[in-house]
């Protein structure tokens, strides 16, 4: 019952992803709720080892360097959650184009992100607003191609 849960969640959750923007918030609660940066970190360094090691997923990450990719997340996920943090990579967007990820590599990165905030007992409200605040960046993940 609750993996079925999880699933009309997610569904819900993406249709809301598409009306949001991907801006910074003012409002922090959303970092409190979360632990600031040491509860984003937190969950990040969980993430990592899961993307890393992921049979369907894991080649995209295989050769990034483990500590800077938990790095960048984290710093995104905190400017996400109206925390007091700065992002200094590449665009989402350069950083994707040309690697032929799919809507299906994207929702599992969200199912391995779910799994760590559980682990990280992340409360299930804050998971939401969370994940709503980072959908929009799908358009600049999902089979990018090169600008002309």
């Amino acid at each position: 019952m609750q993996d079925l849960f999880r699933r009309s969640t997610r569904l819900l959750m993406a249709g809301a992803f598409v009306l949001l923007a991907s801006t910074a918030h003012a409002d922090d609660s959303l970092y409190r709720a979360w632990g600031g940066k040491a509860g984003i970190r937190a969950v990040l360094d969980d993430l990592v080892p899961h993307l890393k090691a992921d049979a369907r997923i894991g080649h995209y990450f295989k050769d990034i360097n483990s500590r800077h990719l938990a790095q960048q997340l984290s710093d995104q996920l905190c400017i996400q959650a109206g925390g007091p943090c700065t992002y200094d990579g590449e665009t989402l967007r350069k950083v994707h184009v040309d690697m032929g990820i799919t809507k299906a590599d994207f929702n599992r990165l969200v199912e391995l992100l779910q799994d760590s905030m559980d682990a990280r007992g992340i409360p299930f409200s804050a998971q939401n607003a969370m994940l709503a605040r980072l959908a929009p960046m799908h358009r600049d993940i999902i089979d990018v191609k090169p600008e002309n």
